[in-house]
């Protein structure tokens, strides 16, 4: 929503958090800030000879716990403040995890859209050779994001390997790569269906059926899709409603996700589905549903709208899409939610499993992959369900406190900060 500093939110959250808990100012103050903020210049030979300049950013937030870990992101708005928030949040989101990672964050502010193949692979060569000085296997692990994709990876991967000549054990400096360059198997849907397993533990704890249990989902990317395929395949859900940039579609009797990503292939939206009623993103957030998932882009639920969510749950999908000012509301109306950085780790989650294998040189089978990714989200979500529990505080609350602990008694144990 325009207005709102994406970063100004990551600090309101953690001051909020920092009040549950014992944490020393100069530690609350060193973790307002990043650890390191890299601005670069891209140069890219486009089609017809010429050379156009983008700005591009790499942000290591805090790198207490290990390496830090983060996307790349390709928008034509992309600023250094959400860079710098979505980079904070990866750090809770690894640690709440307990993951041996930090957070971080890229971006190059480009419509990727405009460009043509040739023109993509030289933009995302140019922003490793850009980068190149801070990343590596082991201080700084990049990933897709927004507009990027495991062929983006695969062009990245390979030119951090001619600059360093192999020198590294290089595969594991990006993840997210496709399988024949050491990508892992369950990385495509990883992000949706570590939030589907947590919607389990969450229905659990709030005794929700979700077999025909009703689910709206906002955005129709990859997060959004696998959301709407795997809810029904998993957990016996309905999507009644999904949605993109142009506007929704709602439909009672439940939605095909396949069929619908078809038709936005071929439309460019989901909008005018054949049988669907047309609805707008506002809409959406606003329907009688158990479940609400808003899966697309940050501040969609504000103070202006909180009031009128009307889902007994709500999954963070996206990074960031519930303001500070809404989650007061929504936790004065009794709507539970499962934060971002908790709802959304499957992703980095799987990452850290493709870096794993990586730097073993030892492969695991999907059904591996699947396992070890539900034990480790149902592991989190209960730890923060527990502490949202002993403390009686909102769930994104319990999440930092939780995540903010374990970087701060790393740092500590450093000596970065005292007690």
């Amino acid at each position: 929503m325009a207005g709102i500093d994406p970063f100004e939110v990551v600090v309101a959250q953690l001051e909020r958090a920092a009040e549950y808990m014992e944490i020393s100012d100069e530690a609350l103050e060193f973790l307002k800030r990043p650890m390191r903020i890299l601005e670069v210049t891209v140069p890219v030979k486009m089609d017809d000879g010429s050379v156009k300049v983008f700005p591009g950013f790499r942000v290591q937030y805090n790198w207490a716990l290990g390496p830090t870990k983060g996307g790349i992101r390709f928008h034509p708005e992309e600023t250094l403040s959400t860079v710098k928030a979505l980079a904070a949040w990866m750090t809770w989101k690894t640690s709440v995890m307990g993951l041996p990672y930090g957070g971080g964050k890229g971006g190059v502010v480009v419509n990727p859209k405009k460009l043509s193949r040739r023109e993509l692979e030289n933009l995302s060569r140019s922003y490793i050779r850009a980068i190149y000085e801070v990343i590596s296997p082991y201080t700084d692990i990049p990933a897709p994001d927004v507009y990027t994709n495991p062929q983006i990876m695969a062009w990245m991967l390979d030119e951090y390997e001619w600059i360093s000549r192999r020198r590294d054990p290089s595969f594991g400096v990006i993840t997210g790569k496709p399988l024949s360059i050491g990508g892992s198997v369950g990385r495509i849907d990883a992000t949706s269906r570590g939030a589907v397993y947590t919607i389990r533990e969450a229905a659990k704890r709030l005794g929700m059926e979700l077999k025909s249990a009703t689910i709206a989902i906002q955005g129709y990317g990859n997060a959004g899709y696998y959301l709407a395929k795997l809810a029904p395949e998993i957990l016996g859900m309905k999507v009644v409603a999904v949605s993109d940039s142009k506007g929704g579609i709602y439909m009672p009797e439940g939605i095909d996700a396949d069929k619908v990503l078809e038709w936005k292939r071929e439309t460019g939206s989901v909008k005018d589905f054949p049988g669907a009623t047309n609805i707008t993103n506002e809409e959406l957030l606003e329907l009688e549903v158990d479940v609400l998932a808003p899966a697309a882009i940050e501040n969609v639920i504000t103070g202006e709208n909180a009031d009128k969510v009307k889902a007994k749950l709500v999954a963070e999908v996206a990074n960031g899409p519930v303001t500070p000012e809404a989650d007061k509301i929504l936790f004065e109306k009794g709507v539970f939610q499962i934060p971002d950085f908790l709802c959304n780790a499957g992703g980095v989650t799987v990452s850290y499993f493709e870096w794993v294998q990586n730097i073993n040189g030892f492969y695991w089978d999907e059904e591996t992959v699947y396992s070890r990714l539900d034990m480790m989200m149902t592991r989190a979500f209960n730890k923060v369900y527990e502490k949202h529990q002993e403390k009686k505080i909102h769930m994104r609350d319990a999440a930092y406190v939780v995540a903010v602990e374990r970087v701060y008694r790393a740092m500590l144990d450093r000596g970065w900060v005292s007690k």
